[in-house]
């Protein structure tokens, strides 16, 4: 009888296990769509910035698989142009980091501005929630330029009702100890820099409904 017992207690907490496992919510799926910062330029894929922030996420205790859609060199136009292809993960929610590459060649900022507009237009329509990340413009392509650009962002936070990151550099942009050899590109503790900064705000956009 106590055999029975005990076979009947095993079986039932094997079976709470499984319900309770069957109903775990799967992971959070962030899409970060974005150019070489976002794609780890120089770097192992494990120190790129998807994966630097998922695990930074996860133990904070996040559930979430952040997919890495950066392409070193892409424009507001070619992350525009690969949207479709970038969501075939159905991601619930999306970082964008697009715009500098635009800016160094002097791509007019009305062109960028429509460029990322089409995107958050595009992501909203699919229930993608977006948390924006900044740019801003070398202060040698002079005052109109620098003023233009760097008004984008701000311009589609307020168009978009978006969370923003202003400047994804922060703290890292000419600090050569946390940029690769180019002295542009974060090295895997610039990556890590840039992770602290940005995860006060992504904690909060993960936690808003």
């Amino acid at each position: 009888m106590r055999s029975l017992v005990l076979r009947l207690t095993a079986y039932g907490l094997l079976a709470l296990f499984v319900n309770e496992s069957a109903m775990a919510a799967p992971p959070i799926r962030i899409l970060a769509l974005g150019d070489s910062l976002t794609a780890g330029y120089g770097l192992p894929a494990a120190d790129a910035f998807p994966a630097q922030l998922e695990r930074a996420l996860t133990a904070k205790g996040f559930a979430v698989q952040v997919v890495n859609a950066g392409v070193s060199g892409d424009t507001s136009a070619g992350g525009r142009a690969r949207l479709d292809w970038a969501l075939a993960d159905k991601p619930e929610r999306a970082i964008v980091e697009l715009g500098i590459n635009d800016a160094l060649r002097g791509i007019d900022p009305k062109i960028t501005y429509a460029n990322l507009d089409s995107i958050l237009t595009s992501l909203r329509d699919r229930g993608v929630k977006v948390l924006l990340a900044g740019m801003l413009a070398p202060r040698n392509l002079g005052a109109d330029y620098v003023a233009a650009f760097d008004g984008i962002y701000p311009r589609l936070r307020t168009a978009h009702k978006v969370p923003l990151y202003p400047f994804f550099l922060d703290g890292v942009a000419m600090h050569r100890d946390l940029t690769l050899e180019d002295g542009l590109h974060p090295n895997a503790q610039g990556v890590a820099a840039i992770v602290r900064g940005i995860m006060p705000l992504v904690q909060q956009w993960l936690e808003t409904p």
